[in-house]
């Protein structure tokens, strides 16, 4: 897939998610949840199906210890989580009042989460994962727009912020990009234990949006959410079966 179209995709989803909070309503979370569940699917296949399969096929001498990687990527999403309060899984907090301080602790371990999920732009299997993480994107970026409207921050600030957020996925590309092909220094022999850390955050947030409990759901959402799972993991499927032979 063209880089630049890579890019364009990545931002305009998330910066277009974020501002739409302008637009329509904040309480109907129905078809955001949906969304998420479907892009949870998908993530945690195409880490399974694709991912995982590709870090551990490698020369380097650090195969044998690429699971204590993807152990501490699973860990450091479960930190990051203490900061960002589960914002990349849709949830949205609203605060007690309006002209709250603004949440730099969420904003940061946002930014850096969706950093590091760029990073596994640069394998072979960008098609694929653009697509889920532009979906899981969705949700995330409304809830953060959702959660700057009850700040005391100016509407074109706020705007700046969510343009901030869009980008940090398309620069976590970048970023891989140029390890994978050696253009950063020497750290692309270390390119297989960053691709480790990133699965391990994959795993966390797609096993998340996958077994929260819906217990305050209604039946009927439950088996709404049970297609779209079905749905996520039929396309990554597909895309497995008919697609890993051009990579």
């Amino acid at each position: 897939m063209n880089p630049f179209l890579i890019i364009t995709i990545l931002f305009v989803t998330a910066f277009a998610s974020g501002i739409a909070v302008f637009f329509v309503k904040r309480d109907n979370a129905n078809a955001l949840k949906l969304i998420l569940s479907f892009s949870g699917a998908y993530l945690f296949s195409i880490t399974v199906l694709h991912l995982i399969p590709e870090v551990y096929h490698t020369h380097s001498t650090a195969s044998e210890t690429i699971g204590l990687f993807v152990l501490i990527g699973f860990i450091f999403q479960l930190v990051m989580e203490q900061f960002s309060h589960g914002i990349e899984h849709g949830h949205i907090h609203h605060p007690h009042s309006t002209g709250s301080v603004f949440p730099l602790g969420i904003m940061l371990s946002l930014c850096l989460h969706a950093l590091l999920e760029g990073m596994p732009l640069a394998s072979h299997h960008q098609s694929e994962l653009v697509f889920g993480i532009a979906l899981h994107h969705i949700p995330a970026a409304f809830a953060l727009g959702s959660l700057l409207l009850y700040t005391s921050l100016s509407k074109r600030y706020i705007i700046l912020l969510l343009a901030v957020f869009a980008v940090m996925t398309p620069l976590g590309f970048l970023i891989s990009k140029g390890i994978s092909s050696g253009g950063i220094g020497n750290i692309e022999r270390y390119f297989d234990r960053i691709m480790a850390v990133v699965i391990g955050i994959f795993l966390h947030i797609s096993t998340t949006i996958l077994f929260e409990s819906g217990s305050a759901d209604h039946h009927k959402f439950n088996r709404k959410k049970m297609v779209v799972v079905a749905l996520g993991i039929a396309v990554s499927l597909l895309n497995f079966l008919f697609g890993s032979h051009e990579h």
